[in-house]
């Protein structure tokens, strides 16, 4: 029997960790309203669903429906406030799972803050940081790539050879910037910043941002390839510092008008993607693996100015400005494997929409 949590209660959480077209902004944002969780406290402040004025009859169904989709765990923050956070199948606040592609997102706010320090630019190509030959590209090609490319996934670059990014699986398909294709050559912005700043990926991430938080986390690298790990409150954190326009109450995090561009469409050829950030609302998108256009909105049932971060399997952060949301779900894929969008998406939307409206 699967086990839920209710957060009609508070639930305490301890942080894994190893160590320790524009989106309209929200009706009256300020972050001097806004609920941010202690750095070195596992208290969280919640809202009930009556405190809002939701729909307390859709909650049933809705927790039904993340039980039998292969759900682990499920929150949603209102305002910073946590109303909603279930657990399943033996998962707990403490347990840790995979961001897998979510986790891109990371990388994302890491490169604006590098930027920032001025360690980088990411109108610059790629080869003044890691020496030219990092692809198999000719090098009149590979100068073409900048990181911006690596952010919008359009280094033109073969998607079609597999995950390794070693050089002689990154080669030449298109010049940069003028094909969307959904690739882990993202990767390579980690040793990007991590030759800017003379500092192993992780620990910049963990001094920077991770810690800055209160988040707890892992990456955990297989096959030459950084994944994170940590519990559902973690992914809130972020989701919530997001929400927040890259400030942790009063601590400018990551630079707001580099967020603002990394959560808008990053280049035309796919409007529904920014700088690792899925955007909804758009009026044509593309998946990954495939260069068909699609019309339409990324996620129909999800407000218009949502964007998200997706990973492998249903890892999802959900961001709602006008709905002052933070949704995040972490488990095993809701049906068949999927590397981002699935079907999940908008039905689990659905369920949400019939609570909170």
């Amino acid at each position: 029997m699967k086990t839920i949590t209710y957060l009609s209660f508070f639930v305490l959480a301890i942080f894994f960790s190893c160590s320790s077209d524009e989106s309209p902004a929200p009706d009256d944002f300020s972050n001097d309203t806004l609920y941010f969780p202690p750095i070195n406290s596992n208290e969280w402040e919640t809202k009930s669903i009556g405190d809002l004025g939701w729909n307390n009859t859709a909650l049933r169904p809705l927790v039904d429906y993340l039980e039998a989709k292969n759900t682990k765990s499920f929150m949603i923050l209102h305002e910073g406030k946590i109303v909603v956070e279930l657990y399943f199948d033996n998962h707990t606040s403490t347990t840790a799972w995979y961001w897998a592609s979510a986790g891109k997102t990371l990388t994302t706010a890491i490169s604006g803050i590098a930027q920032e320090e001025g360690l980088i630019n990411i109108d610059n190509k790629v080869s003044d940081y890691l020496g030219t030959g990092w692809t198999s590209a000719t090098l009149e090609k590979e100068n073409l790539i900048t990181c911006k490319h690596l952010l919008s996934m359009s280094s033109g670059l073969d998607d079609s050879i597999g995950d390794n990014v070693s050089p002689e699986n990154l080669q030449y398909t298109a010049d940069a910037g003028t094909r969307w294709a959904y690739h882990n050559v993202y990767k390579k912005m980690q040793d990007v910043v991590a030759e800017a700043s003379n500092q192993t990926w992780p620990v910049y991430f963990n001094s920077k941002l991770r810690d800055r938080i209160g988040m707890g986390g892992i990456w955990v690298n297989t096959n030459d390839f950084n994944v994170y790990w940590s519990n559902a409150r973690s992914m809130a954190r972020f989701g919530l510092l997001i929400y927040a326009n890259g400030a942790w109450k009063n601590d400018q995090i990551i630079p707001e008008n580099f967020l603002n561009e990394a959560t808008n469409s990053s280049q035309n050829i796919n409007p529904s993607y920014g700088y690792l950030w899925w955007l909804n609302g758009k009026s044509t998108y593309r998946l990954p693996g495939s260069q068909i256009e699609l019309n339409g909105e990324l996620v129909p049932n999800a407000p218009a100015d949502m964007y998200a971060a997706l990973g492998k399997n249903d890892q999802k952060i959900y961001v709602v400005p006008s709905k002052k949301l933070v949704v995040v779900r972490m488990g095993n894929a809701a049906e068949s494997e999927n590397f981002a969008l699935s079907s999940f998406d908008n039905d689990l939307w659905e369920k949400i929409n019939a609570l909170i409206e």
